[in-house]
C-alpha cells in the first residue's frame, strides 16, 4: 500500500517505519501496544516504555479498535 493515512491517532506512510501503522506524531507502531497488552503488560508499562505516545492516543486507539469489532468499552 502506497497511500498515506492520517487520523487523530494513527499515521501510516510508506516513508515512516516501512508503512506500518504508527501512533500519529511518534514512530511507535500501533502493534507495539497490542503486543504489550497481549503479553500481560499494563497500559502504564507501555506508556513508560514509549513516552512519545500519550495516554489519550493509546486509549483512543483501543476505543476505535473495540468499536470496529462491535464492542463498547469505557475508559
Amino acid at each position: 500500500m502506497n497511500a498515506t493515512i492520517e487520523t487523530s491517532v494513527i499515521s501510516r506512510s510508506p516513508e515512516v517505519m516501512s508503512g506500518a501503522a504508527v501512533f500519529a506524531g511518534a514512530r511507535v507502531p500501533v502493534q507495539s501496544l497490542l503486543d504489550y497488552l497481549a503479553g500481560g503488560h499494563t497500559l502504564d508499562e507501555f506508556l513508560d516504555d514509549f513516552p512519545t505516545v500519550t495516554r489519550d492516543q493509546a486509549i483512543e486507539l483501543l476505543h476505535e479498535l473495540s468499536h470496529s469489532l462491535g464492542y463498547n468499552i469505557s475508559a
